[in-house]
């Protein structure tokens, strides 16, 4: 059934409108339509004093709702993290596995598939972040799990590819060789650049190879230095890389995060993830990853030591901490948590509300809390 939202200030994910409706049915949007001109036959729904935006894409979700994937990676965890997200805005997401055994990823790959197969509101794809990263820059991940990229671990996930939708990858050119980021680039990974001390060059080497991203900018990675400029520099610097960008206020400081917004060379973009874990939705305070306790503590997760495990926020919040925090515009908030991320995995149907798009899309209010979020052109999450 066709229907048409009407009364809302429309982001269509490049600019605002007024006085334009939303038209749309299950099938993905169909139109912008003056409001005096909305289809007779269309059911209309009243926004009126709201914002309309396109759904937010997260490319790195480890969990939520109480699963963490790395702990549950199956199709019944994917379709809990997917809703657990849509409270906060999300429409399509990533289900991320970190550093983990060869059995888990390939049950991981499995869930994708059945993901993929069942069409699961708001699935998008894979992030397999590790195993094939840099011991120096770790992070959290389990250093006993972290392996380089053999021969059999290519040929997996060259045979995977195309079989769960979007395939996203991070690696460290520590433990991957040009050649294999080049194959898998051409069975249609996207593949990016993280937890690594790589210095600026080789990147750029691996840039060349067809590397297309950073991972959590600044996070694991190689520090922009005066005489190295690092990973860091090199995103920064090359407009081939698209960045994602942890904007909690703890991950990254937001001088340093408004630094970076005013140095990234395009056409590459700074866009918003999560690096949510399972306590997302719900009233957790710990959680185990590889055997390891996660706290949740003052707004951060952490192991024992301190060190950052994740995040503990949302896409909903991070767009409010670039507006508001940051002084960046409401429209490229906005952009950084859909057209950006939609455009860095190359999903054309996401992120943006066109003819032909997906009928993702947000409902908000001007103090940009969430009234509602539609999925596939279903309601599937109203405020109370």
């Amino acid at each position: 059934m066709k229907k048409a939202v009407c009364g809302a200030r429309l982001f269509d994910g490049e600019r605002f409108h007024d006085g334009m409706a939303l038209v749309f049915s299950q099938t993905g949007v169909e139109g912008l339509a003056a409001e005096r001109r909305v289809p007779p036959d269309a059911e209309i729904i009243r926004a009126d004093g709201l914002i309309l935006a396109p759904g937010f894409v997260d490319l790195q979700v480890n969990g939520g709702g109480g699963v963490l994937f790395n702990n549950d990676p199956s199709l019944s965890g994917i379709e809990t993290i997917c809703r657990a997200h849509q409270q906060f805005g999300t429409t399509s997401l990533l289900p991320t596995l970190i550093t983990d055994t060869r059995e888990t990823v390939e049950k991981a790959a499995a869930a994708g598939r059945a993901a993929f197969d069942a069409g699961v509101p708001g699935f998008l794809g894979l992030h397999l972040e590790g195993p094939h990263l840099s011991l120096a820059r770790k992070g959290t991940h389990d250093p006993a799990l972290i392996r380089s990229m053999d021969d059999d671990d290519c040929g997996f996930l060259l045979e995977s590819a195309g079989r769960f939708g979007v395939a996203l990858t991070t690696v460290a050119p520590e433990s991957v060789r040009r050649q294999q980021v080049a194959r898998l680039v051409e069975a249609g990974f996207t593949v990016s650049l993280g937890h690594t001390a790589t210095s600026c060059a080789t990147a750029r080497e691996y840039r060349l190879a067809g590397a297309s991203m950073a991972t959590h900018l600044f996070n694991a990675m190689s520090p922009l230095g005066h005489r190295e400029p690092g990973l860091v520099g090199a995103a920064l610097s090359d407009g081939a890389f698209s960045c994602g960008l942890i904007a909690d206020g703890y991950h990254v400081d937001p001088v340093a995060m408004g630094i970076a917004l005013r140095a990234k060379k395009g056409p590459g973009r700074i866009f918003l993830v999560t690096d949510a874990m399972s306590v997302t939705g719900t009233d957790l305070e710990s959680f185990a990853l590889n055997g390891r306790t996660i706290y949740r503590r003052d707004g951060r997760l952490t192991l024992e030591d301190g060190t950052l495990a994740g995040a503990d926020t949302d896409m909903l919040t991070c767009v409010r901490n670039c507006h508001r925090m940051l002084g960046v515009s409401l429209g490229e908030a906005l952009r950084m948590a859909s057209l950006y991320p939609a455009d860095a995995v190359g999903a054309g149907r996401k992120g943006r509300l066109a003819d032909g798009a997906d009928a993702d899309f947000v409902l908000l209010g001007e103090d940009l809390s969430l009234k509602a979020t539609y999925v596939g052109g279903a309601c599937v999450f109203a405020a109370g």
